[in-house]
């Protein structure tokens, strides 16, 4: 089912379900079947595996002893983003298994939709607090100390799930179920509120945080390199945690950056510049691959916490350590009192 398009085979898409209308009838789909087949496969396996790794990495955020630093509350924002994600996309791939056919009603068609883009939106933007946050850590870190509080990260946090949800509004509006021959889909009912939101997606999910996070990149990679041919060394712990999230950002370009540039062929075919079958085509197995691409990032980040995170590893052995101290104060307790009961039981006198 499509997300982002309405009337062009491109990002998030289906030719049967929102493809151009004029030329459908001209043009052969044939050899793109496999989206009806391999795609809700693919679709429900990062669903569930995104689903038990964002669990998995929220427990030890938030079962951890200590409070989260600045750079793991906005972490833990990201991870819960991704969970949210995730969790919409069983609807996907049930819909693409019934040929883009929507059985959930009208309330989960808007639902479904805006929860997904509202988290593609988050997530960029937790991205872009995490590299300030990194920025200021390491290019100011004393003039800008203050800044870097628990407190302003939590409501940073806040005005970006806010913000996140005022951008989806459109599409809120714009989703509609609509008939398709004999079936009900869940499509976009303007092409204008169309383009507004593809200008949005555009601008905001992508042009902005990404100049933002690449100021900061570039300035956090010129000062460390300086600090290391300076001191020959730096700080541990933020060594560590600049390159948790250098990894995280560097996954998030891969991921996402193909989705976001395939927007340009996509705008000119919705114009009627690029017309054929072949590019229409090309559009929409780029789109399908491109699209679920980007969301594999939210299953390729609490990957990364684990392989590169080197204090959330401490953090989950030390929570680990927590339950097994407690499961064996437990058992001990359990075996105490049974021996001396039994001690007791010995005691006492038969009559």
């Amino acid at each position: 089912m499509a997300l982002f398009t309405t009337s062009i085979p491109t990002n998030l898409t289906s030719l049967t379900e929102d493809g151009d209308k004029t030329n459908i009838h001209n043009c052969s789909y044939e050899s793109v079947n496999w989206t009806y087949t391999l795609v809700p496969v693919y679709v429900m396996s990062i669903s569930v595996l995104g689903i038990a790794l964002n669990i998995f990495v929220l427990m030890v955020f938030i079962l951890h002893k200590k409070p989260c630093t600045v750079a793991e509350i906005y972490l833990t924002n990201l991870a819960a983003a991704d969970l949210v994600l995730v969790s919409f996309l069983p609807f996907w791939a049930v819909s693409a298994w019934n040929k883009h056919k929507w059985i959930f009603g009208r309330a989960l068609c808007k639902m479904v939709n805006v929860g997904i883009l509202m988290n593609v939106y988050c997530s960029i933007y937790f991205l872009v607090l995490v590299s300030i946050d990194r920025y200021l850590a390491l290019v100011h870190p004393l003039s800008h100390e203050t800044m870097r509080r628990p407190k302003f990260a939590k409501i940073g946090c806040v005005l970006v799930w806010i913000l996140g949800f005022l951008l989806s509004i459109p599409k809120l509006i714009n989703r509609e179920l609509a008939p398709d021959g004999n079936v009900t889909k869940c499509i976009e009912n303007d092409t204008n509120m169309y383009l507004v939101n593809e200008l949005m997606i555009s601008v905001f999910a992508f042009f902005i945080p990404i100049l933002i996070i690449t100021f900061s990149t570039l300035k956090i990679l010129k000062t460390l390199t300086s600090r290391f041919w300076i001191d020959g060394n730096l700080k541990q712990t933020d060594h560590k945690a600049t390159i948790l999230v250098l990894a995280v950002l560097l996954a998030f370009l891969i991921c996402w950056v193909p989705f976001h540039l395939l927007k340009i062929p996509a705008l000119l075919s919705h114009v009627g510049i690029l017309t054929g079958c072949s590019s229409k085509t090309i559009l929409y197995i780029c789109g399908q691959i491109f699209t679920y691409l980007g969301f594999f990032n939210s299953v390729l980040n609490p990957i990364l916490y684990v392989i590169v995170g080197k204090n959330f590893q401490k953090k989950f052995k030390e929570v680990f350590g927590q339950w097994d101290q407690k499961r064996t104060s437990t058992i001990s307790f359990n075996s105490a009192s049974t021996k001396l009961s039994r001690s007791i039981k010995s005691q006492i006198p038969l009559t």
